[in-house]
């Protein structure tokens, strides 16, 4: 479902898109959201990236977000090695991926959002990922990304717009509901090569 501007409106701003996508998302039932995270694994599994077990960063979660805990899990099960965020200790707004199992301890971190403990041996490079799941609040036709306004994933993926990580494959994860036509964007956004809601498969890349 896009966004529709009245006629003759000027351009929102991004804190208006924000509130304004945040709220259609919470508008979402539980079986809505559990229905379009049913059909965006579907999606994702036909992906030529995931046909061969590789390394996987995805996220938990939270709140209204597109649910990720059965997608983790399966993909898991599908024989893939599966990373989640952690908050960096030292460098702020910036974050760590860490190797999760059924041994993996968790804790809330200062945002309440769900994390595996730090433990340097589970650190996994951003270089030693195939893919990584980015979850958003919008998305527009070219690929420009609106988060929760923290900088989190633009600080993790400027090393990948670089092409420091060739091999990496950042992956957006939405509801269709999340799509505008165009977002006003800053210097340092990272627009995404591909997303993925339950109804398409945004390819940015051609």
């Amino acid at each position: 479902m896009k966004r529709q501007l009245p006629q003759n409106s000027s351009a929102p701003s991004r804190q208006q898109l924000r509130r304004e996508l945040l709220a259609a998302r919470k508008a979402l039932s539980a079986a809505e959201r559990k229905q379009a995270a049913a059909a965006i694994q579907t999606q994702l599994l036909t992906l030529a990236e995931l046909q061969q077990p590789c390394s996987i960063g995805s996220y938990h979660s939270v709140r209204a977000e597109l649910p990720t805990h059965t997608l983790n899990q399966a993909l898991q099960h599908g024989g893939h090695s599966v990373a989640l965020p952690v908050l960096h200790p030292i460098v702020k707004h910036h974050l760590l991926m860490l190797h999760i199992d059924e041994h993996s301890e968790w804790r809330h971190n200062e945002y309440a959002i769900p994390e595996p403990v730090l433990q340097c041996q589970r650190v996994v490079p951003l270089q030693s990922l195939h893919v990584l799941f980015v979850p958003l609040v919008g998305f527009d036709a070219v690929g420009n990304r609106l988060g929760m306004g923290g900088g989190f994933y633009d600080r993790t993926l400027a090393g990948w717009r670089a092409g420091r990580y060739p091999n990496l494959h950042p992956i957006g994860l939405a509801y269709d509901c999340q799509f505008v036509e165009s977002l006003p964007t800053e210097a340092w956004d990272v627009p995404l090569s591909r997303v993925i809601t339950p109804t398409k498969i945004w390819d940015f890349r051609c």
